[in-house]
């Protein structure tokens, strides 16, 4: 049975490329980077090259760049390493409040809980019925006290596009009113510093669509994977622009600037720099065009064959990968085992949580029937599909929903 991958949001295939730039990391230059002799010096190569690949396509400054084990730990560094700094240098806990948006990745949620469990003050921006992050609400949302915003620049589940430069330029204007205001005052003798605030975003889903200039969108930390990007899994970045506070989670080694201690997953690390290289504006877009053929004809041929069907993405304003159905009637979990029977892998949501049967707070969120959540699947397409994959896929799964729906009392 020839099989059928359309889970990319999951994770992706190591490109043969990017395999070919590992490989001399796994045996021939197998120093440690921090040691100061040839052989470590010659591992340090390869990370300071990857670094300044990453750096060349988020448009930034090379040191600007910490290495971490995936988007999970850079997404933790990020929200729960700027706290730490800001209180450490004095400000109040219960002074304190942080925006995120109520469709972010757990990565994101979690540490936003704890920051509120510590006694933090948290606001969830909510979305619109297209999945976006409802912009009006995040201003009114913002305060004096506001010093952290984190919103993701696309949705894992449905693939829907955040605002993300307007956000950063609301952001940015905040920040300089603020230092503004403080110069003004300090006229007079105050010696406080301005309320700090700044912008993360997780773009985890984002790096293989979109061209992230963190400049051009005034983004202070952006967090990536290298697995969702066709590199290899169990390492990631996270971007902090210089003078950004930030304070380490864990200790040891002393590595990325005291940011990020532990030893350098060098193989790792040269597979991100090498799979981040391949995001050319030019590449992106041809692989775009091809990926978004193909999610038109799974949208037009599953909208053909199979009535009761609802398409929870916004086409307009979504990645070209994803196609977020609901099948009224055919219940998502058995939808995704019957289909994986036939050797074709989908996913009910996002990876780290699909083994939950608990509605998606992604499409509750949107204001969708937690009932009709449940009949919901994902689809994420890649740049190795085919139109006979897509053919497939549609004839298999109307099969599917059809017997689904017939052994449901409730359905009809």
């Amino acid at each position: 049975m020839k099989k059928i991958y359309l889970d990319h949001s999951a994770t992706t295939p190591v490109d043969k490329k990017v395999m070919q730039a590992m490989a001399p990391y796994f045996s021939d230059v197998f120093g440690n980077a921090s040691s100061i002799h040839s052989f470590g010096q010659a591992a340090l190569k390869g990370i300071d090259k990857a670094r300044q690949r990453i750096a060349e396509f988020l448009n930034c400054e090379p040191g600007e760049i910490i290495f971490t084990s995936g988007a999970t730990e850079s997404d933790n560094l990020a929200v729960k390493g700027v706290i730490k700094a800001l209180t450490s240098k004095g400000m109040k806990t219960g002074e304190t409040h942080v925006i995120t948006s109520l469709v972010e990745h757990d990565a994101v949620l979690e540490p936003f809980m704890e920051l509120e469990k510590k006694g933090f003050s948290v606001s969830h921006v909510p979305v619109l019925e297209n999945g976006v992050i409802d912009i009006e609400k995040l201003k009114a949302k913002i305060t004096d006290k506001t010093v952290l915003v984190s919103i993701m620049w696309v949705n894992s589940e449905i693939g829907s596009i955040m605002p993300i430069r307007e956000i950063g330029k609301i952001v940015k204007k905040i920040r300089e009113k603020r230092e503004r205001e403080w110069k003004k005052l300090n006229k007079t003798g105050r010696s406080d510093k301005p309320v700090p605030i700044y912008f993360h975003t997780d773009a985890t889903q984002a790096l293989n669509f979109i061209q992230c200039d963190v400049g051009r969108n005034y983004i202070d930390l952006l967090s990536f994977s290298g697995h969702k990007i066709y590199g290899p899994k169990g390492v990631g970045a996270l971007y902090r622009r210089e003078g950004v506070p930030l304070e380490a989670l864990q200790r040891g080694g002393h590595q990325e600037k005291n940011f990020r201690s532990g030893t350098y997953n060098t193989t790792g690390i040269v597979g991100l720099g090498a799979a981040v290289a391949r995001l050319d504006k030019e590449s992106q877009d041809k692989n775009n065009k091809y990926i978004a053929g193909l999610r038109d004809k799974l949208v037009v041929g599953i909208k053909k064959n199979i009535p009761d069907t609802i398409f929870n993405t916004d086409r307009d304003n979504s990645t070209r990968s994803h196609a977020h159905f609901s099948f009224i009637g055919a219940e998502g979990e058995a939808l995704l085992m019957r289909l994986d029977m036939e050797g074709i892998a989908v996913s009910t949501g996002s990876a780290c949580a699909s083994g939950s049967l608990k509605a998606s707070h992604v499409l509750i969120a949107m204001g969708i029937d937690k009932e009709v959540s449940h009949y919901s699947i994902r689809f994420t397409l890649g740049k190795h599909n085919t139109e006979d994959e897509i053919k497939t896929v549609v004839k298999k799964l109307a099969l599917i929903v059809k017997n689904l729906r017939q052994m449901n009392p409730v359905y009809g």
